[in-house]
């Protein structure tokens, strides 16, 4: 059997990018074909405009989108104004309701204002699939039918769910998947990137593109992003976000409110920095180094990123400010708290366990009165839940402070 031949520096530097964070590539060894052919990938992402609003979640593939487009790949931005009318059921154990045209092109404007923050203007092509799919017609979309079978469709996760419950799918859900891959095959996709629930959809891409004579696309699949709590997924129903469009110091505040361990994972699907600057950041907090200096960083670049760096500027002297005027005692007593069922402890229950308040009630009395402080930024949501390896100052009224750690 022949040894596999050596990759070279640079092919090997450029799929470390490429793998960093990814939940899933397939297939490496296309993609590595690809790559030695020297010439830009097309990189195909796709974004319904469902919501008029994107938040860091979101924006975890178009990081992907930026590195690659630094390596001198071109970059497609897919607004899908077409399937957008139609909604992509993943995950949804009910039919979407449809988006009117109006809403979908105000979603869609909005997007492409939003996406050029991380996105190079000159180097990206914001494409929309009412292109190619408004001129299939009822022959084409017939075809495109024709390509799979029902049988095909219920190995798709949720469709089967539903189907093994009794719940109603209607026709035209069948038919997202579809014109999904369909835009792989009009755009000549080299690679595309998607959430790790996205896969089906990803896949009948590749195999669309067999049927019309392309070679198929290789497949990145980045993470779902954990929200500010470190459990579930970023989501504004959750109120777990950091929306891109927020003020540069709520943004810095959201991310300065983290714990420890999930900064590294925002660093590595969020940030531009390179792999080996990260990991001299945590060996340097191994040596001692203060968690909160290397989290000041990230905040900074994302307002930078988003507003300015004048404005990430201006968000860390608020925010040392706003520090120094609570005056924190530079001697706390440390609390472990342990967390509750699934790893995350309302921060109620967090205030009591600490010893803050006497009870969960004066928690919440006290949060309502905005007397309650995490880091130095009050508190306004009683809901607010802490995640399993948090380390955070919290303090109650002027005197009572404490470093907690939920264990």
């Amino acid at each position: 059997m022949t040894a596999p031949t050596p990759l070279s520096a640079e092919l090997a530097a450029t799929l470390d990018v490429i793998r960093r964070g990814a939940d899933e590539l397939l297939i490496e060894a296309e993609l590595i074909a690809k790559l030695k052919e020297n010439r830009p990938l097309r990189i195909k992402a796709g974004f319904d405009p469902t919501a008029p609003d994107l938040h860091l979640g979101h924006t975890v593939v178009l990081t992907k989108m930026r590195q690659l487009q630094d390596m001198g790949h071109h970059i497609m931005f897919l607004i899908g104004d077409f399937t957008g009318m139609i909604g992509d059921p993943t995950g949804k154990n009910t039919t979407r309701p449809p988006l009117t045209p109006e809403q979908v092109a105000i979603n869609a404007k909005t997007y492409q204002e939003q996406v050029y923050k991380i996105l190079d203007p000159a180097k990206t092509e914001i494409c929309f699939n009412s292109t190619w799919l408004n001129q299939l017609g009822a022959a084409g979309m017939l075809k495109l039918a024709a390509s799979t079978t029902v049988a095909r469709m219920l190995e798709r996760d949720d469709f089967k769910k539903r189907f093994a419950s009794n719940q109603p799918i209607s026709l035209h859900e069948f038919m997202y998947p579809l014109m999904q891959g369909y835009d792989s095959v009009a755009m000549r996709a080299d690679i595309e990137l998607g959430g790790t629930d996205q896969k089906f959809n990803l896949l009948m891409g590749r195999a669309l593109q067999e049927q019309h004579g392309q070679k198929p696309q290789c497949v990145i699949m980045m993470p779902l992003l954990e929200g500010l709590d470190g459990v579930n997924k970023m989501s504004k129903s959750l109120g777990n976000y950091i929306g891109i469009s927020e003020a540069a110091n709520d943004i810095f505040g959201k991310v300065m409110s983290v714990s420890d361990t999930l900064m590294w994972r925002y660093y590595e699907l969020l940030s531009l920095r390179p792999l080996a600057e990260i990991e001299q950041f945590k060996a340097d907090i191994a040596a001692g180094r203060n968690p909160r200096d290397v989290k000041v960083l990230l905040a900074q670049e994302l307002v930078a990123r988003f507003h300015s760096q004048a404005a990430a500027e201006a968000a860390l002297a608020d925010f040392e400010a706003r520090f120094k005027q609570n005056a924190i005692p530079d001697e706390l007593p440390e609390v472990t708290v342990q967390s509750g069922e699934g790893g995350v402890l309302a921060i109620a229950s967090v205030l009591k366990e600490a010893g803050l308040v006497a009870s969960t009630s004066e928690a919440l009395r006290m949060i309502d009165g905005g007397g309650v402080k995490a880091d130095g930024v009050k508190i306004e949501d009683k809901k607010l839940q802490l995640a399993a390896g948090s380390t955070v100052v919290l303090q109650v009224g002027k005197r009572k402070f404490a470093k907690v750690t939920l264990a």
